[in-house]
């Protein structure tokens, strides 16, 4: 038993020394990774900048929130979330773009980079606005934010641009209407039809589609028996647009029936439009 505490012994002391200077290599390679402190905001909002200047946007933006959490008392940190989601934005990085620039409007409205967050937010929109065939929620969202802009910034430098892309989504919008309302017109239902070239008419009236929307909405209601609300349709077009080939198939429509376009004042159509200026 000696002999055997004797041999075992010298094995667990070298056992022992080498448990210690794991332990001890441990601690030092923890000591040794330890982040220091962060770097002073200005220096931050520099570095941040410069990668924002060179195209390297995801790490712009990431630079651009470390200042907004390990310096968020700094007069560079109310800046940086807008600054990080315009980085997000370049960067291709939608959804992250619109979430800090909507962070920033909600915390510093009316401040001077509030007309650029809301700008940020527009254009990520607006960016993802799908042809006329699909469907349109994005450009729903993205004239929804247009309009917020334009309303709430109207001399804001980012302004003339959204007033653009106000009738460009709204074009959209209404040639999508007018996709769906000539479906359901080439399958003979005609109510629905009407009820789609109906929101051309109320809600897009100052869209080039609307002098269409007027043609087929006699059409349908001509093929529903309608007749009045059919040379309704066809009077307002004409008077409107009275050089347009929309009028022209109009008419045509009305005379292989005897019919002539006649407005009744009573009508949605009169009331809905009263005079139309497109553009």
């Amino acid at each position: 038993m000696r002999e055997f505490l004797a041999k075992l012994i010298p094995g667990l002391a070298v056992m022992a020394g080498i448990l210690l200077l794991a332990g001890c290599g441990a601690f030092s390679s923890s000591a040794d990774t330890r982040v220091g402190d962060p770097a002073p905001p200005e220096t931050l909002y520099g570095q941040a900048d410069a990668l924002l200047n060179a195209g390297k946007y995801r790490d712009a933006a990431a630079t651009f929130e470390n200042i907004d959490r390990d310096h968020p008392y700094s007069p560079y940190a109310r800046r940086a979330i807008v600054m990080g989601a315009f980085a997000h934005y370049k960067a291709g990085n939608h959804d992250e773009a619109i979430l800090a620039a909507n962070r920033y409007a909600t915390l510093h409205p009316g401040t001077q980079e509030t007309a650029l967050a809301y700008h940020i937010i527009a254009n990520a929109r607006y960016d993802r606005i799908t042809d006329p065939a699909r469907d349109q929620s994005n450009t729903k969202r993205a004239l929804a934010a247009l309009e917020t802009l334009v309303r709430r910034y109207p001399n804001s430098r980012f302004t003339p641009q959204a007033r653009n892309r106000i009738k460009i989504t709204r074009d959209i919008l209404a040639a999508h209407e007018m996709e769906v309302g000539r479906y359901y017109l080439n399958r003979h239902n005609y109510l629905s039809a009407v009820n789609r070239f109906r929101v051309v008419i109320t809600t897009y009236q100052t869209t080039a589609h609307v002098e269409e929307a007027l043609m087929r909405v006699a059409e349908a209601y001509m093929a529903l028996g309608v007749k009045g609300e059919a040379q309704t349709a066809a009077a307002v077009l004409g008077h409107n647009f009275p050089d347009s080939q929309w009028y022209q198939h109009a008419y045509t429509l009305l005379k292989s029936d005897g019919l002539e376009p006649r407005e009744d004042t009573g009508s949605w159509i009169s009331r809905a439009v009263r005079k139309i200026t497109p553009g």
